[in-house]
């Protein structure tokens, strides 16, 4: 039987990785370091790019059973909540292929984690850390710590899908030059039981709120009987330091927000959480090469972003579809087929990591800058606003 192709990480990209492997044809191993695989954190916004992809692995049946499908995206002033553009997302599915969907992060995973469970050719350890890793006649000669010790594994491949802080990646590019930065602002996240929230804020809608140096989303989850929070703040560099499970209850949060930029149903709404935690976002430098013979890189290991187009798992979905294409399309070997998936993927992911940038710079403004913001997201309206981001929805590979 041929080696597999090792993935580092049983996150959303390294499963979708398996299970696009797969239907290459390819068998894979994915290995995960923590003991038991379970998703940390709460709400996921899939967009139709992402979406047309998991429908593609057939896992269209497992996802709609626990997605939501929000009818709009309200873009709203943060200080008084007025609505400066409604984004209507009902012909989404006629237009990209797919609908926007809003999940429960441990629900995708599952999904994923499922299907790799269920095909013949991917197999899912946990409890089993990529350490070192050198190439080899066969491919490559991959160093794996267990509970047990040691042990050696000869993979055809080698594919990190192991995070922000990836290990493969460290190996690749050992550099302090290229370590993972603080980015300058931290995800204050809550999961909050819906009746909690005043009934204005249920509605299946993703709501975006534009504050000076800070920006909240929330929107329900599963069967809208939670709703998921996002506060965004821009802080100093010595939050980069802080304990990620540090937390603050809601009104500890709120009272960082002078009153007066924060409209009262958001202040409620932030007030509301019993427990926010701490989640620094974090940068690397951009890479312009993530393949090195048989080793690569997928997702945030590859290129990692700040959540502000909320493409970070979408992205990394967009890199599984193609590196399982490259397998299809070529036939080739795992050196051959790992350069022409960097060759697709390369510069549209840095594209969308550059958005994501200058996007948070945006909803971060204040004072006159801010003003004009709104006034210029009031004329384009919610169809204009769609258009400016259709880049990111349409098929990456047709022009």
């Amino acid at each position: 039987m041929s080696a597999p192709i090792v993935i580092a990480g049983a996150g959303i990209g390294g499963l979708a990785a398996a299970l696009s492997l797969a239907r290459a044809g390819k068998r894979a191993l994915v290995l995960e370091r923590a003991p038991r695989i379970e998703e940390i954190g709460a709400g996921l916004q899939i967009a139709p790019n992402a979406g047309r992809i998991l429908a593609k692995l057939g896992l269209e049946p497992a996802l709609a059973a626990v997605a939501l499908e929000p009818e709009a995206i309200n873009i709203r002033r943060g200080r008084d909540g007025a609505v400066l553009a409604r984004l209507d997302l009902c012909d989404a599915s006629s237009r990209w292929g797919a609908p926007f969907r809003l999940f429960h992060r441990a629900d995708l995973q599952g999904a994923l984690l499922q299907a790799a469970l269920d095909n013949p050719h991917t197999h899912v350890r946990s409890g089993a850390r990529v350490g070192d890793f050198e190439a080899s006649a066969r491919g490559v000669r991959i160093r794996v710590h267990t509970q047990e010790g040691v042990e050696e594994i000869e993979a055809a491949g080698l594919v990190g899908a192991d995070g922000v802080r990836s290990s493969v990646r460290a190996h690749l590019v050992p550099s302090e030059s290229d370590s993972p930065a603080y980015s300058g602002c931290v995800a204050w996240r809550a999961t909050l039981p819906a009746e909690k929230v005043s009934t204005a804020l249920r509605a299946l809608e993703s709501n975006l709120w534009l504050l000076p140096g800070a920006h909240v989303v929330h929107y329900p989850l599963r069967d809208a009987s939670l709703i998921n929070a996002v506060v965004i703040i821009e802080e100093p560099p010595e939050a980069e330091n802080a304990a990620s499970s540090l937390s603050l209850k809601g009104e500890e949060l709120a009272s960082r927000f002078t009153p007066s930029h924060v409209a009262a149903e958001l202040r409620e709404l932030i007030e509301a959480g019993d427990s926010w935690r701490h989640w620094p976002l974090f940068a690397r430098p951009a890479l312009r090469q993530w393949t090195r013979g048989p080793v690569t890189l997928l997702g945030d290991a590859a290129h990692p972003m700040v959540p502000f187009l909320a493409q970070g798992a979408a992205q990394a979905i967009e890199d599984a579809d193609a590196l399982g294409e490259a397998f299809m399309r070529l036939g080739a070997t795992v050196e051959t087929a790992f350069a022409a998936y960097e060759g697709v993927r390369l510069d549209r992911a840095e594209r969308v990591v550059r958005a994501s940038r200058r996007q948070g710079a945006y909803f971060h403004l204040s004072g006159l800058p801010a003003a004009a913001r709104n006034l210029a997201i009031r004329a384009l309206g919610g169809p204009g606003m769609l258009k400016r981001n259709a880049w990111l929805y349409r098929d990456p590979l047709r022009r």
